[in-house]
């Protein structure tokens, strides 16, 4: 099946429409889709605040009882610091870093006296280094306002929203074309499979859907076996035993790099599926938000 791929004629005009739609969608919804992370962001750092005593207690056990702070103190100092710059600056390990910003956990097999040490470390760079202008109360050692508490609060977010701003933006855009797709294929009489449910991405029945499915497929050069994630599996309501369901991968193209470089992305995805599954694999790189009649293909 192809949907233009066998038609490069008509590349560059689906870009075109592809790149105005985002950015049309880019001015009309982004600002209320940051404005609103940022409120909930706001709140999980005025969490952070009450968690530090407002910053007046950034103890290693403090910091082991509440490792997912460490972001939100990066963004604290003056300037801001990027992970690996607190890890150089600190002199503290990587894995320690990024197991509490990512996994939100303090790693279960480092050494107890390691862990208080470099722990340490982490709290007296970021009181070295914290921004007085945000947290006068640091200086003054009065107790701050709820007014006050808010206003610094407000600045955290806002820069770690900056930091992330475009996954923000992505991740709205997605699970609108996801909801596109929904909307097409339940009008339809498509069934969706809900997360949870333990099954194979070609198992699906006829006529049912499932999202953010990952697939496993066995690398050939090193034979380790690892998941590519799917934003969408469909299998057709017409498809015969044996046959494989659409994949479809939802990406934004806000303009002609990224789309050209999404491209090359899901080549290679496209080639690590067809080389276990055979080239009967039909993959979509979904640039709009309009869900159209490909899926009746």
């Amino acid at each position: 099946m192809a949907v233009n791929s066998d038609k490069p004629d008509q590349w560059k005009n689906d870009i075109v429409r592809s790149v105005d739609f985002y950015n049309a969608w880019f001015l009309r919804f982004a600002p209320r889709v940051y404005r609103d992370t940022r409120v909930e962001t706001t709140k999980q750092v005025e969490t952070a605040l009450k968690q530090t005593a407002n910053l007046t207690d950034i103890a290693p056990v403090v910091l082991k009882q509440n490792p997912s702070v460490l972001p939100i103190l990066r963004m604290a100092t003056a300037p801001p610091i990027a992970r690996d710059r607190l890890i150089g600056l600190a002199g503290v390990s990587p894995n320690l870093v990024r197991s509490m910003e990512l996994d939100q956990q303090i790693p279960p097999n480092m050494q107890k006296e390691k862990l208080g040490r470099e722990l340490e470390r982490i709290g007296k760079t970021v009181l070295r280094l914290v921004d007085k202008d945000i947290f006068p109360w640091l200086e003054s050692a009065k107790s701050p306002t709820k007014v006050e508490v808010h206003r610094a609060a407000t600045i955290v977010a806002d820069r770690l929203c900056g930091t992330v701003s475009d996954p923000i933006i992505r991740n709205a855009q997605e699970r609108r074309q996801l909801a596109a797709i929904k909307r097409w294929l339940d009008k339809r009489g498509y069934s969706q499979i809900k997360s949870g449910n333990q099954f194979k991405f070609n198992e699906i029945d006829p006529g049912a859907y499932a999202f953010r499915l990952n697939v496993l497929v066995k690398l050939r050069e090193t034979a380790i076996q690892i998941n590519i994630p799917i934003d969408a599996v469909v299998m057709p309501l017409q498809s015969k035993r044996g046959d494989l369901p659409l994949l479809i991968e939802a990406k934004s193209a806000g303009d002609y790099t990224n789309t050209n470089k999404r491209r090359k992305e899901e080549a290679t995805k496209i080639s690590q599926l067809r080389a276990n599954y055979g080239d009967r694999v039909r993959f979509v790189l979904f640039l709009t938000a309009i869900a159209s009649n490909f899926l009746s293909r």
